[in-house]
């Protein structure tokens, strides 16, 4: 067990020593910032944890980055140190408490805080003397940095000359707006230049050139928000700041340009208001936020907490929950669907993503394991988007076990039928059962056929459906318009109400759209969009889908070749026949709505959804297009009209953006919309 934990330190301390040098001195864009500190904080878990291991050098020692050579090399009058970080509720609390255990009786009551922006760019150090600006170097190892000042002169919003002759040291953060880094990349784009990485890449490399006309021409843009160091010499009309906030406002009235999305909060529950605020809205705003920075608000509180040998014991970095995190594959699982399709799923140990636990991750198939070479043992970055179901997205080779092994597909798995052997689906990526009569894989076909998207039926689910079956009342989708109430209420933890909810639920169910029930017949990779277009081709009529050829289906827009052919393969199944007409039986079809669309914005467009949105469910902003005469596909391609991007929007959102796709923000949908 010791060995495994210096060995996961030891690798640890590799791979983020390596990736802050290639980010921070090489500006080569690595695993994201946001995974980095996943690592970061692992590490800093296991060095508490596991004290024996410490090591002066390690990088959760010392601020990150080294000064390049071919820069002249400035020694800070201040050191510059780094914050340490929070990631939670119950971080941020226990930083209020090692406040007060330290301070004692140099207190009484709550503590004052000050939250700033957590702005993500580059930090520069600027030195005026006499009110002249006099020297600007990064941050680089806290102690020597590197001298920018050619650079620093160019941006509009840092004073050249203060209107105070004073002698002060600011610390600020340098940055290009989202808008900018847009602009600079479609010039890019149009001279065919390579794009951009993203805001914080740009302008670290900006002020990173020895040329300062390649920064004047990249509207960069700084915000001021401490001083290290002040003189006031003879200047009768300025105070020493006594506070945090004082000392904001001083900076402001100084010339500098200050982020005014500050506030002075009179506790720690004040500091967590502040946080969740600006985690719903932060991203709206032009340029890189990534927390909020938490700062004892009373100087002389902030003199008396001091340093630790790495960072200021009277502030800390609160960061916002991630898209992107890392932790440890424990286990593949391989699961059957309910159309014997079998999806490996990733096992994790659990980790927190943009707010909510999550212990599992969709593998996909086949060729995507052996893609990111994933093995039992790897230390990963998974990515979530919204609600969607994690992805992941990078294999971190250098922290694998010495141990580990491919992972290969089985010849037979519990839950398919027969012998339980599977077989890999021609011309496609995906494995699936041979035998497609078993149990379990009847279960999931019950479960999704009264499921809310399907039939709809309330008080039906998993464990009403298992239990039906252990007692032979239901075998397939038409026993369950067959129930009765007395076949339910003699049932255990079932009684007179419940059965009357069911069966009146079911009795709901008999009067339906016709795309519910295309979809609730579990035809492989059929969707709840693929069977809305179905419906709406057929003008809302199965006989009619039963007379379309495979051209037919493949004529639908947005349909490929694989679906067409499962639709045309399943309604020309004779079997298949049989069972529709008994479902007709008992179920009738609604008769469809037409839609009056006059003059609609999105009328005949085709439209994408991504992302999570603040005042609609995907469903209901679906449906309102719909309404309106639009048409909603699930992936974006060159034909598709507009993309809808809500929060923490993800791969859609980029392809959409490589593609030239139009993108509406909710705002503009919603104005769309009235």
């Amino acid at each position: 067990m010791s060995n495994d934990i210096s060995d996961r330190i030891q690798k640890l301390r590799a791979l983020i020593d390596k990736e802050r040098y290639q980010y921070h001195v090489l500006d080569i864009e690595g695993i994201s910032p946001v995974a980095l500190d996943s690592l970061k904080k692992e590490l800093v878990d296991l060095e508490e944890k596991y004290p024996e291991y410490y090591d002066a050098n390690s990088p959760t020692q010392r601020v990150a980055g080294k000064a390049l050579e071919k820069f002249a090399k400035i020694e800070h009058k201040v050191r510059q140190w780094s914050f340490g970080d929070a990631f939670s509720e119950n971080d941020i609390i226990e930083f209020n408490e090692r406040i007060n255990r330290f301070l004692k009786k140099d207190i009484q009551g709550d503590i004052e805080y000050v939250c700033e922006l957590k702005i993500d760019g580059l930090k520069v150090v600027i030195e005026y003397r006499n009110g002249i600006l006099y020297k600007a170097a990064t941050r680089g190892d806290g102690i020597i940095g590197e001298d920018v000042t050619h650079n620093i002169r160019t941006i509009h919003s840092i004073p050249l000359k203060l209107q105070h002759d004073i002698d002060i040291i600011v610390e600020g953060e340098v940055l290009i707006t989202k808008t900018n880094f847009e602009a600079l990349n479609k010039i890019q784009k149009k001279n065919n230049f390579p794009l951009y990485a993203n805001p914080r890449n740009i302008a670290a490399g900006s002020i990173r050139q020895l040329d300062p006309k390649i920064a004047a021409n990249r509207n960069l843009d700084m915000f001021i928000y401490d001083i290290a160091l002040l003189d006031l010499k003879s200047e009768k009309k300025i105070k020493v700041p006594k506070s945090q906030e004082d000392e904001l406002y001083l900076l402001k009235d100084l010339g500098f340009k200050v982020n005014t999305h500050f506030k002075k909060v009179s506790d720690i529950q004040g500091v967590i208001k502040f946080w969740h605020h600006w985690q719903n809205i932060y991203k709206k705003q032009d340029y890189l936020i990534d927390g909020v920075v938490v700062k004892v608000n009373d100087h002389k509180l902030q003199d008396r907490l001091g340093y630790t040998g790495k960072s200021p014991r009277f502030g800390i970095a609160f960061k916002f929950p991630t898209e992107q995190v890392t932790t440890v594959l424990e286990d593949i699982k391989l699961q059957v669907g309910r159309t014997g399709v079998i999806t490996p799923v990733a096992i994790l140990k659990p980790v927190s993503v943009l707010g909510t636990t999550v212990s599992r991750a969709t593998l996909h198939n086949e060729d995507e394991i052996k893609r990111l070479d994933i093995r039992i043992g790897d230390t990963v970055i998974i990515q979530k988007s919204g609600d969607v179901i994690p992805d992941i997205i990078q294999v971190l080779i250098d922290l694998r076990p010495h141990e580990s092994k491919p992972f290969k597909f089985p010849k037979k798995i519990e839950g398919c039928g027969g012998d339980g052997s599977i077989e890999r689906i021609e011309g496609q990526a995906a494995y699936r059962c041979v035998c497609m009569d078993s149990d379990q894989l009847n279960k999931r076909k019950l479960y999704h056929f009264v499921s809310k998207k399907c039939l709809d039926i309330d008080g039906l689910g998993p464990k009403q459906i298992d239990l039906f079956i252990e007692h032979d009342l239901i075998t397939d989708f038409i026993d369950v318009f067959t129930l009765t109430k007395g076949d339910i209420e003699t049932l255990p933890r079932m009684g007179e109400k419940s059965a009357n909810n069911i069966i009146k639920s079911i009795e709901k169910a008999k009067n339906t759209d016709m795309y519910r029930l295309i979809f609730a017949l579990s035809i492989p990779q059929v969707g709840e969009e693929t069977a809305r277009d179905v419906a709406k081709v057929c003008d809302y009529d199965f006989k009619k889908i039963v007379q379309m050829s495979l051209q037919d289906f493949e004529n639908i827009y947005g349909i490929g070749k694989v679906v067409a052919k499962n639709l045309y393969d399943w309604f020309q199944d004779e079997k298949n026949i049989i069972l529709l007409d008994k479902l007709l039986e008992f179920i009738s079809i609604k008769k469809a709505k037409v839609v009056i669309a006059v003059n609609s914005f999105f009328k005949d467009k085709n439209v994408v959804l991504t992302g999570t949105l603040t005042k609609y469910s995907r469903d209901e902003a679906g449906e309102i297009i719909r309404k309106l005469g639009g048409n909603i596909v699930s992936s974006v391609s060159k034909n598709t009209d507009f993309v809808v991007a809500g929060e923490s929007a993800g791969s859609k959102l980029e392809k959409a953006e490589s593609l030239g796709v139009k993108v509406l923000s909710e705002e503009e949908f919603d104005s769309h919309i009235k």
